[in-house]
């Protein structure tokens, strides 16, 4: 029933990512907002379906998915390292991490090139939603209940900030799964740094929102250009009156 329960939910997570990839390669709906319409209506539903109420789940094989153990590892760090080594094949031993890419990049010249840009976006959203149905298995199996209101809540600001720390452009176009890693582990350092000072956990939030908001400005190439340009411009002013003594001694 475990397993059933699980290739139920995840077949629902493909179902609805390739809903969202044919919303936003087919009708031509913005991302955000194609993902944003399924986050909220998603919880209406779940919260909709348990009648408000936190589901308990008592199942000791369900319960390994979270906090289990393997062989002295943790069963999610193996769920976590076998993901990303699918990921990493998929996207760096064969062609269609350069497909993805290009499509990333700018989705009508692909689509010029010769390359079936709206099957690659509903793919890869198909594929994103896997991984988010994953991720939810995963925290219903530690705190061994289903809730649709609180559990997950704001952890997609953890994923966005993980992509943007490890160099991933959010306009889209090149990216990196190390990076991305390393992203996750920062933030998750940042998190239990934060508790461990006794810094109240509503706060978190806020030094999440100042670290996405500079990291963003880093990336901003508007942004570099005016700090980077001012720092260019004071450099000749300074020198500009020492030449001029120079020429009419």
């Amino acid at each position: 029933s475990v397993f059933t329960a699980v290739a139920l939910a995840l077949g629902l997570c493909l179902a609805l990512g390739a809903w969202n990839g044919f919303l936003v390669a087919g009708i031509g709906i913005q991302p955000i907002i194609a993902t944003l319409i399924l986050m909220v209506a998603g919880r209406g539903l779940a919260q909709l379906i348990t009648d408000g109420q936190i589901i308990t789940v008592n199942s000791p094989a369900y319960k390994v998915i979270g906090g289990g153990y393997w062989l002295t590892v943790p069963f999610g760090i193996l769920i976590v390292i076998g993901v990303l080594a699918i990921s990493a094949f998929l996207t760096r031993r064969l062609a269609l991490g350069m497909l993805i890419e290009s499509v990333g990049s700018n989705a009508e010249a692909s689509r010029l090139a010769g390359i079936r840009a709206r099957g690659i976006i509903i793919m890869v959203y198909a594929f994103a939603a896997l991984c988010a149905g994953v991720a939810g298995l995963m925290i219903s199996s530690n705190v061994s209940s289903a809730d649709g209101n609180n559990a997950g809540l704001w952890i997609e600001l953890d994923a966005i900030l993980a992509v943007v720390i490890g160099g991933t452009s959010l306009a889209g176009g090149r990216f990196s799964l190390s990076g991305t890693v390393l992203g996750a582990l920062i933030i998750q350092t940042l998190t239990t740094t934060i508790y461990s000072i006794g810094v109240p956990p509503e706060t978190t939030l806020l030094f999440k929102a100042l670290v996405v908001t500079a990291v963003c400005l880093i990336q901003s190439p508007s942004f570099r250009a005016k700090v980077f340009r001012g720092r260019g411009r004071a450099k000749p002013s300074s020198a500009a009156p020492e030449q001029k003594v120079k020429v009419t001694a």
